[in-house]
């Protein structure tokens, strides 16, 4: 299919377990090599507010998505990256978000306090649309500081974990690596499970292959190991999914490039179909569809009964709401359309407002002075309450 964009873009296997995660699944013949060795984890560093508060040029609340630019866009927290892709918020509020092409790690700050380098992921393979691609914090983060990483080397796209400052250890290994439609959705479950999203790096067949990794949306522990004693595979027939997300209920959410030209918001179910690249008889339907101008959906974010997906190709957020069943309960709306380019990311944070990436540094869109930037915004007119 065309999905109108061109992005950017395995150390030995050093312990039995991951070894075992790669034999469930079936021996398709994608072996570990690269640049990651298991580390001592060890204590993770402080990560937090800096040690003294710069001047900020700003407001420090969230601003309305149509507030005026003067005097510095509020609703600009962070400026100057290059296409920032990865984000999670931290409990102090303030955010982590990585650069797919650098591996870079840096901290912002909800009063636009200046960004905060933490760190550099090593060994990352930026060919094609590879790279750092998402980001996740451990389930039990207050206790051990770990955050979680897909990213590509030059063989392989994997899972790695490590605290703030340390060695990237490996999880799952083996994910197929290709030039495009490398995936990189990763969000943990309320039970400690953690969905990863994959992609079919060009390769329609290996959507529906249960002998690959590509294509699917995958379930592993904390360690890597399939969840419950089943193989990791959690869905298939996926072209590409960069994002996941979670409703109240646990609705699992993915962003995909679908079969038609078009991309797509699914409803993944264990042992679903997304129907890439031919619907079997067992496929579900997409959740709701958007055409190649609107599409290049890279993020996702669930609040109440409303999805956010962050626009490539379309240059705005969709906002798309939903029944109790998890199906379009009416017409998307939109907002920041065509007003900070190509926007990537979302993620919601505790107060209810959207952190959200910019991607115009991409090779396909055209940055301004400051591009690229992570803004933090309230979305007009608020969610229901009421879960998915």
């Amino acid at each position: 299919m065309s999905r109108q964009r061109v992005r950017r873009g395995r150390g030995l296997a050093g312990a039995a377990l991951l070894a075992a995660v790669l034999t469930a699944c079936g021996g398709d013949g994608y072996e570990p090599a690269g640049p990651f060795r298991p580390q001592p984890e060890g204590p993770p560093p402080q990560v937090g507010p800096p040690t003294e508060t710069p001047q900020a040029p700003g407001p420090g609340d969230p601003a309305d998505p149509e507030a005026d630019e003067e005097a510095g866009d509020p609703n600009v927290v962070a400026s100057g990256l290059t296409v920032p892709t990865g984000l999670v918020v931290l409990p102090d509020g303030s955010a982590v978000v990585g650069e797919r092409d650098s591996g870079r790690l840096l901290q912002v700050f909800p009063d636009r306090s200046p960004a905060r380098e933490l760190m550099t992921l090593p060994g990352i393979d930026t060919a094609g649309d590879g790279g750092l691609l998402g980001l996740a914090l451990s389930p039990t983060f207050a206790e051990d500081g770990l955050f979680y990483a897909y990213v590509s080397t030059a063989t392989d796209n994997r899972v790695v974990r490590f605290p703030m400052g340390g060695t990237p250890n490996p999880v799952l290994t083996g994910i197929p690596r290709g030039e495009t439609h490398n995936g990189g959705g990763l969000v943990f479950a309320p039970d400690g499970s953690l969905f990863v999203g994959t992609g079919d790096t060009g390769d329609p067949a290996l959507a529906q292959d249960r002998a690959s990794l590509g294509g699917k949306v995958l379930r592993i522990d904390v360690f890597g190991r399939p969840v419950e004693g089943a193989g990791p595979v959690y869905a298939t027939g996926h072209a590409d999914v960069p994002a996941l997300c979670l409703g109240g209920e646990q609705a699992l959410f993915a962003t995909d490039a679908s079969a038609t030209g078009t991309d797509e918001l699914d409803l993944v179910t264990e042992g679903g179909d997304a129907g890439w690249p031919t619907a079997g008889a067992e496929s579900t339907g997409p959740v709701v569809e958007f055409p190649a101008e609107e599409g290049g959906l890279g993020g996702c974010a669930v609040a109440g009964r409303t999805v956010f997906l962050g626009s490539l190709d379309g240059r705005r957020v969709h906002s798309v709401p939903l029944d109790g069943s998890g199906a379009l309960a009416d017409e998307p709306s939109e907002f920041l359309t065509d007003r900070y380019g190509r926007l990537r990311t979302v993620v919601l944070d505790t107060e209810g407002a959207l952190w959200i990436t910019t991607s115009n540094r991409d090779g396909v869109g055209t940055p301004v002075a400051d591009d690229d930037r992570v803004l933090r915004v309230f979305p007009p007119g608020g969610a229901s309450d009421s879960p998915l």
